[in-house]
This record gives structure tokens, C-alpha cells and sequence, in this order.
């Protein structure tokens, strides 16, 4: 279990008011494990009789909003919102009130939850890491950096209607020293006088981390700090578990069950078997009150693999966090849960590998809908840091009204995700997978874009754009054969936008959902999906420099051939 000590101490310095705000909130029980602890400090901007004001009440809303927002949101996702709305606060306050006018603050807030740390920063309060002696500084400074204007902050709660928010995460371990202070105790303090101070105190308990905090305040107060000074210090006594692991050990001793379609289990009955493969089994099944629902349970045959095992209850821990309608949504399984199995909505429809199958024709109307759709589905992911890594067909349901769902959260990963659940950056199906991941490269947005461009093209063609890709093959990526080729209807438009979604070079597709989303949406309109052909120096430097050499030496041939005639 977590288990965090923390002590603060706020002096007002040589100031005629305390501008700093400091606080730490730690829960217990399950909220503990699902939300962490939270700890936050502010400077409100100085000269402003609302600096007090603006830190005092985005510290205190940061530790009451936080623990208020949903379990399956990331917390980087719960932070950047309250950031923001406590910035569109702070601004309509100034806008409204005179006396508030230009009321602003620095705001630091840092989250220890199961084995990581989150933070998000904007300002110059700094958030600082000591681990076995080595100390770390986690965050920036926001402030022009010329001599004469240091102190004047670029970032700050209240200062801009655009709000840019540094975010940043890591691993703990027992005996880390976190330390949250205000400038009026890091600026006024040289770095070897806080690790002196740091190395001389005792901090085994809370009594003396406050003795710490108020020695680092008292020493930048001696050293000739002018402004307030605020410590906030947390040391690590144990490390919890992150809620994923949580959830695979309270499964960890259920059997795999053993149904068919008439069985009944924990209540529910099943109906039909929808999928077999060798890993897994997914059954329709019914509960008592009639609803149908998804059961996913694992092959006999790997029932006591620990891998599949975990990349089940990783799957099911994912599907807690996508609440958009473009997803089967996670079902609570019976309290009284007797076997291994993750329950999810059934929704109607078919696959559109299905549809494929079944002869059906896709016009380019469907295919830009369904593209839409697809898009909208891989923004809500990649806005939870969750990447997909199996965009196609067979993952994705049609049904009768035309709605999209995105299926198979198996392979997904997140920032979380550890190695383990990660697996082979080749986790997915070869045709659909971006040219990077066969050279080992990490899975993110833009390898989900290209699977998603790889999808909306066999939609239109029932060719892959390179060529089918068997498994454990090293294919080459040589020049795309543009859909139009196969479906001279496809208007330049799309024909231009698949194939923007579908370089090689990742660094020419698109960047983001929201942007292959723009493109969509204004189709002919729009100019964001051309590609722009970059040079054959910049594409391949080996060629080109082979091309030069190859130019040059002829040339010194004809130039010696020429000297040797005179």
C-alpha cells in the first residue's frame, strides 16, 4: 500500500503579505489506491492585491476537484482540465473586478499514485526529486530569461486565455524526497546550500520532514530572500500498486471457464459463441434482467499462461477508461464472480471485414462517414494516452443506422502500460501495421493513423496500399499505388488525404486524430492533405551523397583526360 509522509512551513518573509498557498491531501482505502495523493503549491503574481486570492483558491480547488474527478480518467487528463478551468476563473474574476484586475498565479501540483508520480506545472514554483542522494529539478521555469526581466513569468493561472501546461510522470521508489518550493526558497538558495540543509536533517517521520521544511524557508530567509517562502517536502515510505495490478491480483486465483452456448454462469446465460481464436473465446451471454452483454474469457489451452492471463485483465482495465459512444463500454461482473472473464455492452452490427466478405460495395459517402467516425473513436483514445495498435476491418462493427464501434482493446497499450503488456512492437495485423514498427519503433497516434488510412483504403479498393504483409515478414515500403488506380471515382481530395495518411516517413502523415479529422471534415475545401514532396537529399542522403561522389569522380576523369591531351 502507498504510504507517504509530508509536512509543509509558509513564512511571509519581508513580505507585507503571504502570497503563497500551499496544501497536501492523502485519502485512505480504495481511494487511495484508485486517485493517489495530492500535493499542490502556488505564488500568487506580486503587485496584485488578487495574487493571494488567485493562489489560495486554485490550491484549494486543485485538492477538492481532483479526487472529484472520474477513476477512469488519467490523472495528466484530470489536471489539464482543472488547470484550464481554474485559468477561465481566474481570468473572469480579473475581467469583472477591478480590484482583482490581473490576478494571477504560479501553480505546481504533484500526484503519487500506486508505483508513479504525475505532475502538472505552470510558473516558476519548482517540484524537485531526491533519490539516493542525486537530486533531479522535474520542472521549468516559465519567466523571460534575460537578466533584467527573470522574474517576470511567461505561464501562469490568469495570465493568457491560452493555457500551455507542462506535464510530466515517472517511477517511485521507497525513500524518495519530493520537495515543492515557492522562488522566495530556491532563487535565494545556491543548490549546494539546499543539499546541504536536505543532508543534514532527519526525515524518518513527519515531525521531522516539518523540521526540514521550515530549515529550508529560515535558510533562504538568512541568505537574503525579499520574498515569501514556502516549502512543501513528501518522502516515499512505501510504494503501492498501480489499479492495474490491483485488478490482476484480485483475479489471479479464478479458473478459466469451460462454457457453451446454454450454459450458465454467475447468472448469466449463454447465448451463442461469436469468436474463437487461439487465445481467447467471446460469447453472447444474457443477464437476469435480459440485457445482453459480451463475455471474454480465455482458450483452455492457455488457461494458465500468466502472460494471457494479464493482457486480458489489461484489456478489461483499459475499457474502464473509454466512455465514448464509439466503444463496447466495461460491465461490472457479479459480486459473487466465480470464474476468469471480463464482461462488456453488446452492440448490434457486423464487422466490416464481414461486410467485405458478404460482397457488399462500399461508395465513397460510406467510406468518408465511416472514416469520420473512425477518427472521432481514435481522438478518445489518444486524448486518454491509450493506443489501439489493431485498427481494422475485423475490429470494427457497422451497424444497421450507420454508427461505428471500435472494437478489441487486446493489445492496447498506454504511458502505463508496463513492458510486459506492451509486448512486440509488431503486436497487431502485418498489413495494417506502420513501416516503423518493423524496425522496432515505439507504437503512438500517428502508427494508429496510418492503420486507420490502411483500413479506409481496402474499404475503397480490397488491396493494401504496399501489398498484403504475411506474419514475421521485413517488407519494403516503396511508392503507394494511389486508390484511384483501383477506383477512378475516388476524388482527388481523398486520393490525396489517404495518401498523406499512408507515408512511410511518419513524419509526413498526419500528426493527430484532431488534424486527419479537419482534413475529413472539410474535404474538397481543404489543402491539408497534400503532400509535400521533400527533396532527394533530405529523403535519402546515402543515394544522394553515392550520386555526388559518383558525379564528382567522373569529372576529375575527364578533367585528368583533358590535361593529359595538352
Amino acid at each position: 500500500m502507498l504510504n507517504i509522509i509530508a509536512a509543509q512551513f509558509s513564512s511571509i518573509g519581508q513580505r507585507e503579505a503571504n502570497e503563497d498557498f500551499v496544501g497536501y491531501v492523502s485519502p485512505e482505502g480504495k481511494e487511495l489506491q484508485s486517485k493517489g495523493a495530492c500535493a499542490v503549491i502556488a505564488d500568487g503574481v506580486s503587485g496584485h492585491s488578487g495574487g493571494r486570492k488567485a493562489s489560495e483558491y486554485c490550491c484549494r480547488n486543485v485538492l477538492a476537484d481532483y479526487f472529484s474527478t472520474p477513476d477512469n480518467w488519467e490523472v495528466s487528463q484530470a489536471l489539464e482540465q482543472i488547470y484550464r478551468s481554474l485559468n477561465r476563473w481566474i481570468l473572469g474574476q480579473s475581467q469583472a473586478n477591478r480590484e482583482l484586475a490581473g490576478m494571477a498565479t504560479t501553480l505546481t501540483t504533484l500526484v503519487l499514485q500506486g508505483a508513479h508520480y504525475f505532475f502538472a506545472h505552470v510558473g516558476d514554483t519548482r517540484l524537485y526529486l531526491v533519490r539516493d542522494g542525486v537530486w533531479s529539478c522535474l520542472t521549468s521555469d516559465h519567466v523571460w530569461h534575460k537578466p533584467e526581466m527573470n522574474h517576470v513569468l511567461t505561464r501562469a493561472i490568469g495570465l493568457d486565455n491560452s493555457l500551455s501546461i507542462d506535464h510530466g510522470m515517472g517511477a517511485i521508489l521507497p525513500g524518495d524526497l519530493f520537495l515543492m518550493l515557492s522562488d522566495g526558497v530556491w532563487e535565494a538558495t545556491p543548490a549546494k546550500d539546499l543539499r546541504a540543509t536536505i543532508s543534514k536533517k532527519e526525515f524518518a517521520s513527519s515531525e521531522g520532514l516539518e523540521i526540514l521544511a521550515r530549515a529550508l524557508c529560515e535558510q533562504a530567509m538568512q541568505l537574503g530572500s525579499q520574498d515569501n517562502c514556502t516549502a512543501l517536502v513528501l518522502k516515499v515510505v512505501d510504494v503501492g500498486e498501480d489499479s492495474f495490478q490491483a485488478v490482476l491480483r484480485s483475479h489471479a486465483n479464478f479458473p478459466v471457464p469451460h462454457i457453451k452456448p446454454g450454459d450458465r454462469i454467475d447468472g448469466l446465460e449463454v447465448l451463442e459463441e461469436m469468436h474463437e481464436s487461439r487465445v481467447s473465446r467471446v460469447y453472447k451471454v444474457s443477464d437476469p434482467t435480459g440485457h445482453q452483454l459480451v463475455l471474454k474469457t480465455l482458450a483452455q489451452a492457455v488457461k494458465d499462461d500468466a502472460y494471457e492471463r494479464a493482457s486480458l485483465m489489461h484489456e478489461s482495465w483499459l475499457n474502464k477508461k473509454v466512455t465514448a459512444k464509439f466503444f463496447p463500454q466495461h460491465v461490472e461482473p457479479p459480486q459473487d464472480q466465480s470464474a476468469f472473464y471480463i464482461l462488456t455492452t453488446w452492440h448490434a452490427g457486423k464487422s466490416l471485414a464481414g461486410l467485405l466478405e458478404s460482397g457488399k460495395h462500399f461508395t465513397i459517402p460510406d467510406a468518408v462517414q465511416i472514416g469520420l467516425q473512425l477518427t472521432k473513436a481514435l481522438g478518445a483514445l489518444h486524448r486518454r494516452r491509450i493506443i489501439h495498435r489493431d485498427v481494422k476491418p475485423e475490429n470494427i462493427l457497422l451497424d444497421e443506422s450507420g454508427h461505428v464501434t471500435l472494437i478489441d482493446l487486446g493489445v492496447a497499450i498506454t504511458e502505463m502500460s508496463s513492458e510486459e503488456n506492451r509486448g512486440s512492437s509488431r503486436a497487431g495485423t502485418p498489413s495494417y501495421l506502420a513501416p516503423e514498427l518493423f524496425r522496432a519503433g515505439e507504437p503512438s497516434a500517428v502508427t494508429d493513423l496510418y492503420s486507420w488510412g490502411v483500413t479506409i483504403y481496402y474499404l475503397l479498393t480490397r488491396r493494401y496500399p504496399y501489398g498484403e504483409i504475411e506474419a514475421f515478414q521485413t517488407p519494403r515500403f516503396g511508392q503507394i499505388v494511389p486508390a484511384c488506380r483501383y477506383r477512378p471515382e475516388i476524388p482527388e481530395w481523398l486520393d490525396n488525404l489517404l495518401t498523406k495518411a499512408l507515408q512511410a516517413d511518419p513524419v509526413e502523415r498526419f500528426e493527430t486524430a484532431e488534424e486527419l479529422l479537419m482534413a475529413l471534415e472539410r474535404g474538397p475545401w481543404g489543402g491539408e492533405a497534400k503532400v509535400m514532396r521533400r527533396p532527394l537529399a533530405s529523403r535519402n542522403q546515402l543515394v544522394t551523397w553515392r550520386v555526388l561522389a559518383a558525379v564528382l569522380f567522373l569529372c576529375n576523369i575527364i578533367l585528368l583526360f583533358i590535361l593529359s591531351r595538352r
